[in-house]
């Protein structure tokens, strides 16, 4: 059974910092897809950032672009997420992908003074 665990989440003022992490067990990864997608309330989830497997391309939203970094560690089976001078809008649910199929609970970003 593939499970995919997200951590990191929080508050944090505008301007701060978060690291997201998701750690993902009952499946190898280096050869498939990982990303990170968030959910604003009232709003369709959308990509933040994603890595190909096999060291394939990175890719990042346009809104967070230059502010996000997606990194993963195919040895221990996880994907981070980077995200620095965070504003009210990153606020929402997190949500770890492996392979564009199995998805992570959720870990919650509020941005906000």
């Amino acid at each position: 059974q593939v499970q995919l665990v997200e951590s990191g989440g929080g508050s944090v003022q505008p301007g701060g910092s978060l690291r997201l992490s998701c750690a993902v067990s009952g499946r190898a990864t280096s050869s498939l897809f990982m990303g990170w997608f968030r959910q604003a309330p009232g709003k369709e989830r959308q990509r933040v950032a994603g890595i190909e497997g096999n060291g394939g391309e990175t890719m990042y939203g346009d809104a967070v672009r230059g502010r996000v970094a997606i990194s993963r560690d195919d040895a221990k089976r996880t994907v981070t997420l980077e995200m620095t001078d965070l504003k009210p809008e990153d606020t929402g649910t997190y949500f770890c992908n492996l392979d564009r199929s199995y998805w992570g609970q959720g870990t919650q970003v509020t941005v906000s003074s």
